[in-house]
């Protein structure tokens, strides 16, 4: 049984182990060291309290990855649209969770005050573009080579759902 619960400052090691272990592999995010927790406790600062939640993913109670909502943009008119990160544990992969994960946040998003939402996906990363796509995310922009990670470029693709 999968379950969703709001994080708390004690998921914050779990959370940064996560996180800091998708980084060799390339897909998930664009930095390209470690993150120390000292930067996990500003993020999760911004997560804590009001309408952009941090999410913790479990599965039969165990610890399985975690799922946040960004502001998109930090202008007023922006208000209502974010970005999704999801990160789920190499353990659990390929086992549903991704789609499950996205699903609830859909579920609260109108709860939260947003309206759009958007993911950030590399273009070489093709089992998250087809999960989006799967659940009804449209690829809104192409960038290509906008990254550059181990001397390679690598192109970026947003995919967005409007939901009101």
């Amino acid at each position: 049984m999968v379950t969703f619960r709001l994080a708390e400052e004690k998921d914050l090691e779990n959370i940064l182990g996560t996180y800091n272990a998708s980084i060799p592999g390339r897909m998930a995010t664009a930095d390209l060291e470690p993150q120390s927790m000292e930067e996990r406790k500003k993020w999760f600062e911004k997560h804590r309290e009001g309408n952009r939640p941090a999410w913790v993913i479990e599965l039969k109670g165990n610890y399985a990855g975690w799922m946040s909502v960004s502001n998109f943009y930090g202008r007023p008119a922006y208000s209502a649209t974010v970005e999704l990160s999801l990160y789920i544990e190499q353990a659990f992969q390929g086992k549903g969770l991704g789609k499950t994960a996205i699903a609830y946040a859909l579920e609260k998003a109108p709860g939260l005050g947003i309206n759009t939402i958007l993911a950030y996906v590399f273009g070489h990363n093709t089992p998250s573009l087809r999960l989006f796509k799967k659940l009804g995310f449209q690829q809104w922009a192409h960038l290509p080579g906008v990254a550059v990670m181990d001397g390679q470029r690598r192109d970026l693709i947003i995919l967005g759902i409007a939901l009101a």
